[in-house]
């Protein structure tokens, strides 16, 4: 769990080895990550799919409009919101998310949360 010293580390970090570094002729992703200890992390599989003009998305907080075509992705996240920590689509692009700090104000209302910035990356982007 992440202490609440001010001394203590409290950070997500990403590491990457690509061949020829790697012992073995893949590229490894790793991440670890600052969530409570006892938090329920699901790793999850969303398919590919094609979806409406118009429709929309429920994120953590907000809605917003969905994009025709996502990927396949396997996510791993917290139990209780729609982002993710890290994941993997179809084509291999792995992504994990990390603090980032910031001296900008908090705006009010909702808005979408850094892990939910994460999951969108398995989408088709469009022209």
């Amino acid at each position: 769990m992440a202490s609440s010293s001010p001394d203590a580390p409290c950070s997500c970090d990403c590491f990457v080895s690509v061949p020829p570094a790697s012992a073995i002729p893949a590229v490894i992703f790793a991440k670890n990550s600052d969530r409570p200890r006892d938090e329920v992390q699901e790793v999850v599989f969303v398919p590919a799919g094609t979806h409406t003009p118009g429709s929309r998305l429920q994120c953590t907080y907000i809605e917003v409009e969905q994009v025709s075509k996502t990927h396949a992705v396997i996510l791993s996240r917290p139990s209780w919101l729609w982002g993710a920590e890290m994941g993997a689509n179809e084509h291999g692009v792995c992504i994990g998310n990390e603090a980032v700090w910031t001296k900008e104000p908090l705006r009010e209302g909702e808005a979408l949360l850094g892990m939910d910035l994460l999951r969108p990356f398995h989408v088709t982007l469009r022209a």
